[in-house]
């Protein structure tokens, strides 16, 4: 009979204690925070019953799960099944890319191989020449469907944020209406509205600023079984000088059916645009700032849950006959002393786990993983962490604080921060980002842990930086076994006001942990080290407008 292997749980107890609420013009924000507390208890209802999830991993007592759950290759973060559906695939099917160059080229080779499906999530699509390439290469995909002997079976979904999406007089919509006029039986847009615009905010925070209310910030981007998954959106400088980062998945038809049938579920919730640029909702679903707030989360909330629910369900049943497969395998080699039959698929040595992040509708399980992964990273482990937007959560401070683990933080430098020079307000980010970041130095020097808790500043003329994720080096090892890669930038808007999906890739093979310790290591060598003289340089200068109103925004960036 195969071994089952029984994989401790962490102790979360601590988490629970933890885990409370904390915390454009002046005029928006105070708004926006008006909103926020008139949902509040909400909130707090929708935090305690998001609990019932990890009573698998709070419980002091060892479960073995049933042997089905635990093929015989076990590693250390399998607890995150609990939560989530688990896609073991060989390593040779994972590919990390570099640049945006790579990227874009990559988009347009997969576009145009598609035969069944296209997919793409994402904040928004721009506007200029390479965007309308990108248009065209879906556009000449979808004709030559048509050409085939038999009914084209290919479907292109796309799923952008309707605020960001409609901005300006021409824009993502507008860009989109000639494919959805040509071939409205294969196309559909789906632009997401937050719940949380409505009413008087709407009518009163002007166009851009209404932005910081919610997003739909999710990048996905799929075609037939091969899935890109990033931070970056579809827009020219994602294609050309603003780093970011990217992994491949190729012949992955269990990951691509999950994160369609996921951008599939936000669509429906989402406003449909139509050939005359207007939109309407789905027959049948609450409206998302005309209808019933309450009525609208709730029903999302179980139209993404039952994907992510039947997805690991799914994957459940998939280990169990893989279990049962092998283990017949193994006694029919024994009885004949011959070899098992091999069906020429690699044994998986690489796990991903999608984590999703919904805190509007309650869903908040990238929020979970990630606060265990810091929480449960031991002694002498190595925690790299880049965010384009430096903007901790209070929660993620405090864990990387309160924890042994040693951490490299990777931020922008105010050059390349993607409101550098911006016009009006805007403009001042960088600066707010600049203070933001001068607090956490001076707590983390407060406390004496600047040498486990160290910032880098990515610094690179020409280009911006938008890279987010994490990579996890277990102690004494020079390769990390885990990578985060997505949306989330572990702020506050990340957590609580966005749409947002990221991985978790967990892996054994030493190729490609070579893969992600060389992608750590390409993004890190053009950092420098913060230090105190660091915000002595002129350009680190901030105002104190910039600093009064600091507190006041820092949860709408």
């Amino acid at each position: 009979m195969a071994a089952v292997v029984v994989a401790e749980a962490p102790v979360l107890w601590r988490r629970l204690l933890a885990y409370l609420p904390r915390g454009r013009p002046v005029w928006a924000a105070l708004l926006g925070r008006l909103s926020d507390r008139l949902t509040r208890g909400r909130e707090r209802r929708a935090r305690r019953s998001s609990w019932l999830l990890l009573a698998p991993l709070i419980s002091p007592q060892l479960t073995v799960p049933p042997s089905g759950l635990c093929p015989e290759r076990s590693h250390r973060f399998q607890w995150i099944r609990n939560l989530v559906p688990e896609f073991g695939v060989p390593s040779s099917s994972v590919t990390v890319l570099s640049s945006p160059t790579e990227f874009y080229k990559l988009l347009k080779e997969q576009i145009k191989m598609a035969k069944e499906r296209v997919v793409l999530a994402s904040l928004y699509l721009g506007t200029g020449p390479l965007e309308q390439e990108l248009v065209d290469c879906i556009e000449m995909t979808l004709e030559r469907s048509l050409h085939g002997s038999e009914l084209s079976s290919l479907r292109v979904s796309i799923l952008l944020d309707f605020t960001r999406g409609s901005r300006g007089e021409k824009n993502s919509r507008t860009m989109l209406l000639p494919l959805l006029r040509r071939f409205p039986d294969q196309v559909r847009v789906s632009l997401f509205h937050t719940p949380n615009l409505r009413g008087l905010l709407r009518l009163l925070i002007p166009e851009r600023f209404n932005e910081t209310i919610g997003l739909q910030h999710i990048k996905v981007y799929l075609f037939d079984d091969n899935v890109i998954l990033s931070g970056a959106n579809l827009s020219d400088s994602y294609f050309t000088n603003r780093q970011d980062r990217y992994v491949f998945l190729q012949n992955s038809p269990e990951i691509a059916n999950f994160f369609t049938e996921l951008v599939d579920a936000v669509g429906d919730c989402s406003l449909q645009l139509q050939q005359d640029d207007t939109v309407k909702m789905v027959d049948g679903m609450v409206h998302p700032y005309q209808g019933d707030k309450v009525a609208y989360c709730e029903a999302a909330n179980r139209r993404v849950m039952e994907v992510i629910n039947s997805a690991k369900t799914r994957q459940e049943l998939l280990h169990t006959q893989a279990s049962h497969s092998n283990q017949t395998e193994r006694e029919i080699s024994w009885s004949t002393d011959s070899k098992a039959a091999d069906d020429g698929q690699p044994e998986p040595d690489t796990w991903i786990y999608p984590l999703i992040q919904m805190k509007p509708f309650g869903i908040q399980i990238d929020e979970i993983v990630t606060e265990t992964l810091l929480m449960e990273a031991e002694p002498g482990a190595n925690v790299y962490l880049t965010t384009g937007y430096f903007n901790l959560t209070q929660a993620y401070m405090d864990l990387v604080l309160g924890t042994r683990a040693n951490y490299q933080i990777l931020l922008a430098s105010p050059e390349v921060n993607g409101f550098f020079e911006a016009k009006g307000l805007a403009g001042a980010i960088p600066a707010a980002y600049v203070y933001i970041e001068r607090q956490f130095f001076s707590e983390v020097c407060s406390v004496g842990q600047q040498d486990r808790v160290q910032l880098q500043e990515y610094s690179r003329s020409g280009w911006t930086f938008h890279a987010k994720g994490l990579w996890l080096y277990l102690a004494g090892s020079h390769l990390p076994c885990l990578t985060l890669i997505g949306s989330p930038n572990f702020g506050y808007r990340s957590v609580h006001r966005d749409l947002e999906a990221q991985v978790a890739i967990v892996t054994e093979n030493k190729a490609l942990q070579q893969q992600f310790h060389q992608e750590q290591k390409r993004l890190y060598e053009r950092s420098g080290t913060v230090s105190a003289s660091t915000f002595e340089q002129p350009n680190r200068y901030v105002k104190l407008w910039v600093k009064m109103v600091t507190p006041l925004i820092k949860n709408f960036f």
